[in-house]
This record gives structure tokens, C-alpha cells and sequence, in this order.
């Protein structure tokens, strides 16, 4: 695609006449409605408004490109228009502009963008803007554009040529929009470091994504930095180096002027607070173990505050319908008092998403935006249990969508899902690499997407009935061995909630405690729900009393896990479980056990399939039920201060 695929002739108007900015916007919307570009000329003019409101898009030199990202665009495109005797468009050099072209952007796609971007380059240049001046017609104004795309980007150069080490300066350009100003002034930086004599690499932090993006090494070598940007961008990596941030406009337009500053030494040097410095990664030197936990932790730590929020308005449900005497009223505890029940739900509703986000954000951390929709995707057909089998029920009875509750793989499918989708999306770039550089824009928004969710969906569908083939042959293990030990079978059920809070095994223990209950096996419900107790409060009780073993996101969220533990919410050890697997659950499965085995010789029954300490009062010895729950829990505290590393080294040294 070239510049005269989004620039039709019929909207160009050379030569006119206008008075203010405000005739020289209805013309140029005019033109655009003419062209075809438009779905509403109303709704488009407004979205105008609101970025000339954020600054005057008037480059200076005479230029102005008013631009625009809205749901009115039909097609994306250019207007332009020249003005003889120009028109005040508030330049920043004061004078006014002649030559203005409008861009119309949709909000769902940025194919155009790369195309875009060139023009706003070719407009740098004054002997390109004078021929423009001086086109007579519009098909003379469209060949001036077209002669000069051909000379500045040969078809024959397929990929940009890696420019040289040893940058001098570096630069990082970003606009409300991402549309002109961003490329405007990193071709103005760029162009005036290479006149200057310093080496200059410029990041454009587009509509499209950053691009030409800034390595450590770079940074490290770099005599200092320009941020010229009128958004929020990435900063903690270049904490200790000469900052200067200004306006994109002033990379614009002062583009010597800022790289002097630097070069004389004039620069502040910028420092970057505790929590920026937190999310710094050497990506170049990093190990692959590194990676993963990385990408694992991206997971974690926008799933927290699901688990967290959620989490807790379970806990105030179950502590309603206690207090309103509801606590042995069975599968309908937490939300049986109306106030209960709107508190429960908004908790579930927020809860039900900690699966699904944990994923996406795995895999969005490996394959960047393109990943989240079949990271996302993913996590659910874990949560709800999809296969290809429930679906096909679920179109033949009417009832859509449906999931088989014998084949939700939960946490650990979830973690699948969220690594199997971002190296999916990395395998489709690689697959579509092919494909010509002006394409770019869609491969992000649609390709990868698109056929991302499908494969995930699949993949996702076909691993789910292999997870419910282990819970049948777990609950049927469980089955044989009730008959064998009373004892043996509350600690293997324990110790089961703790191996993967929320997966088969945890899934299956608590099925066949649940259903124990119908039996009148009330010991069963005992162990299940004091096993899945134990890991929240046994990390509480870690990240109180051993605040080293912990970084410092997992400290403020720590203290949530005694309520979260106490209301027999397991999954608010996930994140913790997440972030060191081999050391975090271990150390709960055997916390949990001593509970599960405490429970059973004190004799303990629980007639409540759910609600934690809230249903104690309906269980036989509560007292001692408690007493089962904190030696279990001090236990698995002990087992990660033996088994966790040390990881937090501010707090060591205190």
C-alpha cells in the first residue's frame, strides 16, 4: 500500500480559500465525507476537536495535519488542502499554514499507520512541501507524493537496514494519538543528529506499538537521553542516565536545540523510584529460567487483584449469612441473606476472571498485546472446563457454550494455557514474517488474534478431557482407599487441596468430600476443607514473620491470605504458588497433611460443604478443629522458611 491509496483526488483541494482553523477543519471534513471515509460527519468533526484541544497539531514551516482516531471513520484516508495566503492553525513558530492534510483513523486498525508515518517524514523536507505549493491539479499534488515515496522507500528495500552501534543520543517520541507527531519528531531528531554529528536512534512509542525500541546496551553507552513525549512512556530504564523530557513538539521543532543540551552536559540525571527500578530485566542477558518466571510473574501479579478483591467479598458474604444464622443451611452458605448474596456474587463475578487474566497476561508478557485475546481465551476453556465434546452438546440442546465440570483443569491448566498461547503468537509472527512490511499494522489487530483464539480454543478442548480422565481415576482411587484407613484417607485428601489449589486434585478431593457429606460422612469435609485452609494462612504466617523470603508486591498482599484462609479460599496462594512452585507447594502439602491428620484423630466432623472458620460452629469439636489448623499452618510456615530462598535482600539487611 502507498500514500496515494489513502489520499483519493477528490479529497484534495488546492489553492482555496479559507479564514480560520475552524473553516479550514470543516473543509478538510468536507473533503473526507466527499471521499467517502466517513460514517458520521458529526461524531468525526468532534473527535477533531478533542485533539486540537490537547495542542494545535500545526507542525510550523507552514504545515498543519490535523488527525484523528474515531469510530465514525469508515475507511481510513487522507484530506489536504492548500492555502495561498495560509491560515492561523496556532503554530508554534507563529506563522500560519499552507499546506494541511487531515488524517482519518479508525480505532480498529492500524494498517494505514506505517503509511501515514511516511508522510509525515516526506513533510520535514522543504523542497518537498514547495513542490506541493506549487501543484496545479490534484493528480500533479498526488505524483509530487508518489515520485517522493518512490525515492525515499524503494520497493526493493524489504527491511529497514540495522543501523550502526554507538549511539550517542538517544530519543524516545510518543503522542496522545501515536499517529504524526511521534514519526514527526523522530525523523526531526534523527535527521538533526546525523547534520550535528551525534549519533541518534529515536523509539517511536506509535498507535502501532513501540517500535525501534531502545536496548539496555544502548542505554548503558549512551551520553543521554530525550524524551520527547506527550504521554506516559517506559522511564525506570534510564534511571542513573541525563534525562531531558519535553514536549513532541519540541522534538519537532527544536530538534538541535534538545541534542546541545545533551551534548553540553545540561541534562538532569533522572532516578527512578523503588518500584520502577522493581520492574527493570536485563533482556539480553537474562537466562531462560529467568524468562519463564518473568513471564510468570506478569501473570501473577495483574491476576492479584482478583484473587484479592474477590476473595475478600466472599469472605464478608460468608460472614453475613453467619451472623444471620445461616452457617449450616449447606450449599447455599455465603449467599442465602439477600445483603449476603449481592456481596458473594460481585466476589465470584471478580474471582471468576483470576484464571483467565492469570494466563493472559502469561502469555501477553511472551508475545506482547497479540497474545492476551488467546491468552484469554485459554484461561477460560481452563476455569470452565470447554472440550470439544460439551460444546457440540451445548449447540444440540440450546444452551450455547457449555463446559463439562469433569474436565476444568483450573490453576495448572491455566498456567498451560497462558505459556501454550504466547508461544503460539510467536510461532504465527514467524509464520506471517513473510508477509510485506506494510502489512505490519494488521497482522497485530487480526492475524495474529484471530488465528491465536482459534488454536488456543483447540488446543485447550483437547486437553481438558485428559484432566477429566484424572479426576475420574482420582476420585476413584479416593473410593478404594476410604475403605482402607480413615486416617490415611484424610491426609491424602489434605494434601491433595494443597497440590494445586483449584486443578484436578484439589478439584477432586473436594467432589468427593462434597459428596461424602450426602453420605453422612461428615469426617470426609473435615480434612478436604481444613487442607485447602492451611496454604493461605501458612504463606500469611511466612510473609509476617519471614518478610525476606518475599518480594515486595507478595508482602502488601500477604496479610490478605489469614482471611482468604480462614473463609477456605485456597486460591489465594496461587500467585505465591506461581512464583516458586517447587519450594511453595511442597512446603503446603505438608502443612495440610498434618492438619488432614489432626482432624482425624480429634475426631472432627464438618456437615458444611464450604465457608471455613464461619461453619466451625456447626462442626463437631470446633476448639480443636482450630487447634488442627494452626499446627498445620505453622508447619507449612515452617517448611518455606527451610525451603524458600531468600529473595528479598532490603529486608535481610534490616
Amino acid at each position: 500500500m502507498k500514500i496515494i491509496d489513502l489520499l483519493k483526488k477528490e479529497a484534495i483541494e488546492l489553492n482555496t480559500s479559507v479564514a480560520t482553523k475552524n473553516d479550514a477543519i470543516d473543509k478538510l471534513i468536507a473533503l473526507h465525507e466527499k471521499a467517502g471515509n466517513l460514517l458520521d460527519v458529526n461524531a468525526y468533526k468532534e473527535a477533531i476537536l478533542a485533539r486540537e484541544a490537547q495542542g494545535s497539531t500545526a507542525i510550523g514551516e507552514g504545515i498543519a495535519v490535523p488527525h484523528a482516531k474515531s469510530g465514525s471513520v469508515k475507511t481510513p484516508g487522507l484530506s489536504a488542502i492548500t492555502v495561498p495566503n495560509g491560515v492561523d492553525y496556532g503554530a508554534p513558530d507563529g506563522k500560519n499554514s499552507d499546506i494541511l492534510f487531515m488524517i482519518a483513523a479508525p480505532l480498529d486498525g492500524d494498517l494505514h499507520l506505517e503509511i501515514l508515518s511516511r508522510l509525515m517524514v516526506m513533510l520535514m523536507e522543504p523542497e518537498f512541501c514547495a513542490a506541493l505549493r506549487g501543484a496545479k491539479t490534484a493528480d500533479e499534488f498526488l505524483s509530487i507524493i508518489d515520485k517522493k515515496e518512490a525515492e525515499k522507500y524503494p520497493e526493493e528495500k524489504k527491511a529497514e537496514e540495522p543501523k550502526k552501534d554507538g549511539y550517542r543520543i538517544l530519543a524516545v517520541t510518543a503522542c496522545p494519538t501515536g499517529i504524526a507527531h511521534t514519526y514527526m519528531a523522530a525523523e526531526a531528531l534523527e535527521k538533526a543528529g546525523e547534520k550535528m554529528g551525534y549519533p541518534l536512534k529515536a523509539e517511536t512509542n506509535g498507535s502501532g506499538g513501540a517500535k525501534n525500541i531502545l536496548t539496555k546496551k544502548e542505554i548503558e553507552e549512551c551520553d543521554g537521553i530525550i524524551i520527547a513525549a506527550d504521554k506516559n512512556v517506559e522511564m525506570a530504564r534510564f534511571d542513573g542516565k541525563p534525562v531531558i523530557k519535553t514536549s513532541v513538539t519540541n522534538g519537532i521543532n527544536k530538534p538541535e536545540e534538545l541534542i546541545q543540551k545533551i551534548v553540553d552536559g545540561k541534562a538532569s540525571i533522572y532516578h527512578a523510584d523503588d518500584e520502577e527500578k522493581e520492574s527493570l530485566d536485563d533482556e539480553e542477558k537474562e537466562s531462560f529460567g529467568r524468562k519463564v518466571y518473568k513471564h510468570l510473574m506478569n501473570g501473577v501479579s495483574h491476576m492479584l487483584p482478583f484473587v484479592v478483591g474477590g476473595g475478600v467479598l466472599i469472605a464478608f458474604g460468608f460472614l453475613i449469612d453467619t451472623i444471620a444464622g445461616n452457617a449450616n443451611v449447606g450449599g447455599t452458605f455465603g449467599f442465602t441473606n439477600p445483603v449476603a448474596s449481592v456481596i458473594f456474587w460481585i466476589g465470584k463475578a471478580a474471582f471468576a476472571l483470576m484464571l483467565p487474566v492469570l494466563s493472559a497476561y502469561i502469555a501477553q508478557s511472551i508475545a506482547d498485546r497479540p497474545g492476551l485475546l488467546p491468552g484469554f481465551v485459554g484461561g477460560v476453556f481452563a476455569a470452565n472446563g470447554h472440550t470439544i465434546q460439551s460444546m457440540i452438546d451445548g449447540v444440540n440442546s440450546g444452551n450455547g457454550l457449555a463446559g463439562d465440570s469433569k474436565a476444568v483443569s483450573g490453576f495448572l491448566g491455566a498456567l498451560f494455557a497462558g505459556f501454550i498461547a504466547g508461544i503460539v503468537v510467536q510461532l504465527l509472527k514467524k509464520a506471517f514474517s513473510w508477509m510485506p512490511k506494510a502489512m505490519d499494522g494488521i497482522k497485530p489487530v487480526f492475524i495474529y488474534p484471530l488465528l491465536g483464539t482459534l488454536l488456543m480454543g483447540l488446543i485447550m478442548a483437547g486437553v481438558n478431557p485428559i484432566i477429566g480422565q484424572l479426576n475420574t481415576l482420582l476420585a476413584n482411587g479416593l473410593e478404594s482407599l476410604g475403605s482402607t484407613s480413615r486416617l490415611l484417607l484424610s491426609i491424602v485428601l489434605a494434601t491433595m487441596m494443597a497440590t494445586d489449589m483449584g486443578g484436578p486434585f484439589n478439584k477432586a478431593a473436594y467432589v468427593f468430600g462434597t459428596a461424602a457429606i450426602a453420605d453422612g460422612n461428615t469426617w470426609i469435609m473435615a480434612a478436604v476443607m481444613i487442607g485447602g485452609m492451611v496454604p493461605p494462612i501458612a504463606i500469611a504466617l511466612s510473609t509476617t514473620f519471614n518478610k525476606k523470603k518475599w518480594n515486595k508486591e507478595e508482602l502488601k498482599s500477604g496479610p490478605v491470605n489469614y482471611l482468604m484462609g480462614l473463609c477456605f479460599i485456597t486460591e489465594g496462594a496461587i500467585p505465591y504458588a506461581a512464583s516458586d512452585p517447587l519450594r511453595v507447594i511442597p512446603s503446603c502439602m505438608v502443612g495440610s497433611a498434618v492438619a488432614g491428620a489432626l482432624t482425624s484423630i480429634f475426631g472432627v466432623t464438618c456437615p458444611a460443604p464450604h465457608g471455613g472458620i464461619f461453619t466451625f460452629i456447626v462442626c463437631d469439636h470446633p476448639l480443636l478443629y482450630v487447634v488442627a489448623l494452626i499446627a498445620g499452618s505453622v508447619v507449612g510456615a515452617l517448611m518455606l522458611a527451610l525451603l524458600k530462598k531468600n529473595v528479598n535482600s532490603e529486608v535481610k539487611a534490616k
